[in-house]
């Protein structure tokens, strides 16, 4: 007889209602568009072709853009668009030339244009006398640049709606922004960052109104903008320029919430800017698992569903924020300082304090599989069940700067240096037992530790760059640096009862004081052979002196302190690298396509030293490795774009893996390293390929990421299975690899005030791991899919819904184990809703849904509700809200890894419902003008439900 669960019907039944109703709307809409293709070809008075000119169409009714394109080396330009019986304009637009402008009453069919002859600008003997009209998109060698003006929003807009009436531009429920399905990384204003480059903090407070360029360009690290070299990345930026005459102004935002439970949340934010100069400073403090400033503005900092907080800094993100593990309180304050000292000299001064406080508690369940031993062909395995209780404070203060001197226009100077300095204390309590496959007791053991550690460090990059009067020639050098010192002390206190009767009691106290030490120097030459061919010669050199020195102390009871030096537990670690690499090779750069090459040989110098119980240990080690570094792309057409990446890879093993030293500082885990390694070497492939079509508003991405290794540095583990002690050393392993392979589509249609949007999405790994247990070596083939599905409606600014739901299953195949196969997946539903509707009120809902196949008596399901409702007043500079958080208190943090060696199940502290009421207010003056603060319209107008591109 088979056992049906209601329960597990009702959600499949759910689930098929879900996807059926989302297959729907996704075929019905891709209905809507039917397109059509014109082209013809651009030249000058004398038939010259001409490349790059802007060809568009824009409505007659208001202007307003419906399609572009930009025009080939040979002049030719073909626009894909929809059919329209409204009369349009087609429009020629080039620099130094009268634009080109014909009406249309229709287009309902392909049509092709000839040749549009633009004739020579109108002049005076003095002046020009015809002033073009703007175009609303204009190409500028590698940079899209979008006239701002062309481009109607609402009088209060932010530039975040600014971007949405942009062609080729989306922007997700997430604030994800993909530019002609390119993902957007960086967004800076008059080339600096507003605080982080991501720019989120810009996108949600700088008016639209005060923008007068949109610029568009691909990423690209310090070294590529500075040798002028094609983005390697796959990645685009946005530049905003802001009108010379409203380029001043002071912006920002306070807020405050209190809820139940004592929950509670507070920011504070102030902009100001002038010309090239600006100021911003930035305070938060909150007990609800956020860094304090997300910026959403129906959430605040309220996490889980659309708003998962992330660090808007990096010294946050040093802070930790303890999503999903735990409770935390955290504080951050800081500012930023950016101008011109003098002409063409930038600079950037920032410095933020950030501190967390986490309190967790755990319950974990580990599987440990064991091969079968010599004259025992039974399999074993030990599980390990386990209890704690952790609270980790922490601080940061972190001080940096950006300093770049163009002394003329063949010389650049660029060092961003950077201190940071902290503390964390870390207190856990833990209670562990560990049994074998037929439950018998192996060990238990109680725990409790206090570890305390103070972080210094400091960071530096410096390059210079020279270019000479041939174009192309270029020298470059650089030098970078890393030195950093933690000073931890670490006091531990355990009992261990074996499964034999026996026990053994710790009560030690470590100091360990770690230093890193890295230099690295290069210089670059580059000779152009052809206007699109470059050699280069390059030299690095870099050297890395890291150290270790731990000292260890028992507890004295007659004297009541750690006064009894253990040397077991005190050793000293030193690992000293030399590394120089010669390279030759070149850079193509063609309009279709570019190559880059870089090879030579890595010559090694590794010293490492230990002294441990009385006795000295030297390895020295010389080592030449080959250096290899190609990327290569092919550009189809403007959005069509191919990228290619492959570098040979080495990394040496670190002193405890090398050393043959003997560390029995660990009771239950005794480390001796191997001297014998070899380096890890490793052949890394990367491909890439983008297509998105602007008539359709739709594209495709695709990557493929492949690691084999011909080296690698593996655990060598034997498992005493009668008292769970362990031996750890390490050995070479050859054929291992890491394989991923995915992608994502998207599509978005706009119907006067009705914007559909789909993202359907895949990634994958697939990887073969590889090690030793009890002498037996093991193979792991771990399988991971994550399929996504992404649909998002939105009526004009009044309603916006966006269902979603994503599915990740995890597979890993042994051998030589008890079991031959392990998995898991988990399910993600979610529907999140918001409304601007009525009148000065906005509402938000996010609710989602979280199945896990986990299956060792942690609970598999739970529903996570969040909702918001808004009202703004006093013209819309304040904002009143009512937040719940976990509507149904159901949230759960349960979480299941698949290893090459073991299954491990947990689950942590997570917040549980609370509610928040919160009071905002904005200001915004630019320009000597106060401006309304909402960032939303009034609601209930239909004066923007049609506006049209």
């Amino acid at each position: 007889m088979v056992k049906v669960h209601t329960n597990h019907l009702n959600r499949y039944s759910f689930m098929q209602k879900i996807f059926t109703l989302l297959l729907v709307a996704f075929t019905s809409a891709l209905g809507f568009s039917q397109n059509i293709t014109l082209k013809g070809k651009v030249t000058d008075p004398d038939n010259f072709p001409l490349e790059s000119a802007t060809v568009y169409l824009s409505t007659v009714k208001d202007s307003a853009m419906v399609a572009y394109s930009v025009t080939n080396k040979d002049g030719s330009w073909e626009i894909r668009t929809r059919v329209t019986k409204d009369p349009v304009f087609l429009k020629v637009s080039y620099m130094g030339f009268a634009d080109f402008k014909q009406k249309l009453t229709t287009l309902v069919a392909n049509m092709d244009f000839g040749v549009q002859k633009l004739s020579d600008k109108a002049t005076t003997l003095n002046e020009v006398i015809i002033v073009s009209e703007a175009p609303p998109v204009r190409v500028k060698k590698d940079t899209l640049e979008f006239n701002a003006g062309s481009f109607k929003v609402r009088p209060d807009a932010n530039v975040e709606a600014l971007l949405k009436q942009l062609p080729g531009v989306d922007v997700d429920s997430d604030g994800v922004i993909t530019i002609n399905g390119k993902q957007v990384d960086q967004i800076l204003v008059n080339r600096k960052p507003f605080f982080d480059r991501d720019g989120k903090i810009a996108l949600k407070n700088l008016p639209a109104s005060l923008i007068n360029k949109v610029q568009v360009s691909d990423t690209k690290t310090k070294e590529e903008e500075l040798l002028n070299r094609r983005a390697s990345g796959n990645n685009s930026s946005i530049n905003f320029t802001i009108d010379e005459k409203k380029n001043k102004g002071l912006f920002g935002k306070i807020m405050g919430g209190y809820g139940t439970d004592d929950r509670y949340e507070t920011s504070g934010m102030l902009n100001y800017f002038e010309g090239k100069k600006r100021i911003s400073l930035l305070a938060s403090s909150n007990n609800i698992n956020s860094t304090g400033f997300s910026m959403d503005e129906i959430f605040d900092s309220m996490g889980g569903g659309r708003n998962v907080s992330s660090g808007v800094f990096g010294a946050v993100r040093q802070a930790g924020n303890g999503i999903g593990q735990g409770i935390t309180q955290s504080n951050m304050a800081g500012g930023s300082y950016n101008d011109e000292w003098f002409k063409n000299f930038s600079s950037t001064l920032n410095y933020f304090y950030n501190s967390a406080d986490t309190e967790n508690n755990n319950r974990t369940r580990e599987t440990t599989f064991l091969p079968a031993t010599s004259g025992d062909t039974t399999q074993k395995s030990q599980t390990e069940t386990s209890t704690s209780s952790t609270d980790n404070s922490r601080y940061v203060h972190n001080a940096g700067s950006e300093f770049e001197w163009k002394l003329n226009k063949q010389t650049t100077i660029f060092m961003d240096p950077r201190f940071v300095t902290g503390n964390s204390k870390e207190r856990n309590v833990t209670s562990r037992e560990t049994v074998d496959q037929d439950g018998n007791l192996i060990n238990r053991s109680d725990n409790n530790t206090f570890n305390d550690t103070d972080n210094r460090s400091f960071t530096n990059r410096l390059q210079i760059r020279r270019a000479f009067d041939k174009k192309g020639r270029a020298i470059s050098a650089g030098f970078n640096n890393n030195n950093s010192v933690d000073d931890t002390q670490n006091l531990n206190r355990q009992s261990i009862d074996f499964g034999d009767g026996s026990s053994t009691n710790v009560d030690q106290l470590k100091q360990t004081t770690t230093t890193n030490d890295n230099y690295s120097g290069s210089l670059e030459y580059l000779e152009p052979i052809t206007d699109s061919l470059r050699i280069k010669v390059k030299g690095a050199y870099s050297s890395s002196q890291n150290t270790r020195n731990r000292e260890g102390f028992d507890y004295d009871a007659a004297s009541g302190q750690y006064s009894a030096f253990n040397d077991l537990l005190t050793n000293y670690l030193s690992s000293t690298t030399g590394s120089f690499i010669p390279t030759a090779g070149f850079e193509l750069d063609k309009n279709k396509y570019d190559l880059s090459t870089e090879l030579g040989q890595r010559i090694i110098s590794f010293d490492n030293h230990s002294v441990y119980l009385g006795d000295y240990y030297s390895l020295n080690k010389n080592y030449i490795l080959p250096f290899a570094n190609v990327q290569a792309g092919i550009t189809f057409s403007q959005s069509k774009r191919l990228r290619f990446n492959y570098n040979y890879d080495t990394s040496l093993p670190t002193a405890t893996q090398i050393l043959p030293v003997e560390d029995v500082s660990n009771p239950l885990n005794t480390i001796v390293g191997n001297p014998d390694l070899d380096p890890n070497k490793s052949h890394n492939i990367n491909i890439n390929f983008r297509n998105f079509d602007f008539a359709t508003r739709s594209g495709y991405n695709l990557y493929g990421n492949a690691r084999f290794y011909d080296s690698q540095v593996a655990s060598f583990t034997e498992i005493d299975v009668t008292d769970g002690t362990r031996i750890t050393s390490y050995q070479n392993v050859s054929g291992a690899y890491n394989l991923s392979v995915g992608g994502n589509y998207n599509k978005s249609i706009k119907r006067g005030a009705h914007t559909f949007r789909y993202n359907l999405g895949l990634n994958s790994s697939y990887n073969l791991t590889k090690g030793f247990t009890n002498a037996q070596q093991y193979e792991a083939r771990s399988l991971t899919l994550s399929p996504r599905l992404n649909f998002s409606y939105d009526y004009g600014e009044l309603l916006t819904i966006n269902p979603s739901y994503s599915y990740t299953y995890n597979q890993s195949d042994y051998t030589n184990y008890r079991i031959t196969q392990a998995s898991n997946y988990v399910h993600r539903i979610n529907l999140a809703t918001t409304s601007y509707w009525p009148k000065n009120v906005v509402f938000g809902n996010d609710f989602g849904y979280t199945y896990n196949s986990i299956d060792t008596g942690f609970r598999k399901d739970f529903y996570l509700w969040n909702t918001s409702l808004g009202y703004s007043f006093l013209d819309n500079h304040f904002m009143f809200k009512i937040k719940v958080y976990d509507v149904l208190n159901q949230n759960l943090g349960i979480t299941r890894s698949i290893t090459a060696t073991s299954i491990e199940d947990q689950e942590n502290t997570v917040l549980k419902r609370y509610a928040m009421f919160s009071l905002t207010y904005s200001l915004k003056q630019f320009g000597g003008k106060r401006v309304p603060g909402g960032d939303r319209p009034p609601g209930g107008g239909g004066n923007f439900r049609g506006r049209r591109m």
